[in-house]
């Protein structure tokens, strides 16, 4: 019997001194892709600083917000994803998550943006969206459009919580409906 993979999806929001003031961070299953859990963490005293997101830090719909140092907050997560069996880390635009968060260099990094904004691997990119010659999308490839594109919320907007749009990145993962291996095709960097 095969041990249970899951991967996780991760977002960050920085501060004005581009300094990562929280963290959201959702665990899934690797064949179903539902959330296992997750989990919200502000990084002390960096998100009393101010940023262009900071009035979206303490959203309403969050069970479980982690306030903690930097150093503190990275043990947690990593304990936390090590206990959780997850070796891939996901995100929309991973090398900025990914150069926000070097102590996390040893996981597997994949961008769902390599996926999501390429004709070969999203179906749903309508026929008369210009695209550069390696299947990309020219514009209109962050999150917004990308999940109004795949779903059926017309008028989603990004909340720019980290917590929240790290469900939503998982949201696109779902809705793209590949399997957990076709991200191989979106790792960066090195390990």
């Amino acid at each position: 019997m095969k041990d249970k993979k899951n991967f996780a999806v991760i977002d960050t929001e920085t501060t004005w001194d581009d300094v990562v003031m929280s963290i959201g961070v959702v665990i899934a299953d690797a064949d179903t892709k539902e959330v296992v859990e997750a989990k919200y963490f502000l990084i002390d005293p960096e998100y009393t600083h101010g940023g262009m997101y900071s009035s979206a830090l303490k959203m309403s719909g969050i069970e479980e917000m982690i306030i903690d140092t930097r150093e503190n907050v990275l043990v947690m997560i990593d304990r936390w994803l090590k206990d959780n069996k997850v070796e891939r880390l996901l995100a929309y635009n991973a090398a900025f998550d990914r150069n926000h968060l070097p102590e996390f260099k040893s996981y597997t990094w994949c961008d769902i943006m390599r996926l999501a904004a390429y004709r070969q691997y999203n179906s749903k990119i309508p026929t008369e969206v210009e695209c550069c010659a390696s299947g990309r999308m020219k514009r209109g490839y962050g999150v917004e459009p990308i999940l109004r594109m795949l779903g059926q919320d017309k008028n989603y907007e990004e909340t720019h919580n980290a917590f929240f749009d790290a469900l939503d990145e998982l949201k696109i993962v779902q809705l793209l409906g590949h399997n957990i291996e076709m991200y191989d095709h979106a790792i960066i960097g090195l390990k």
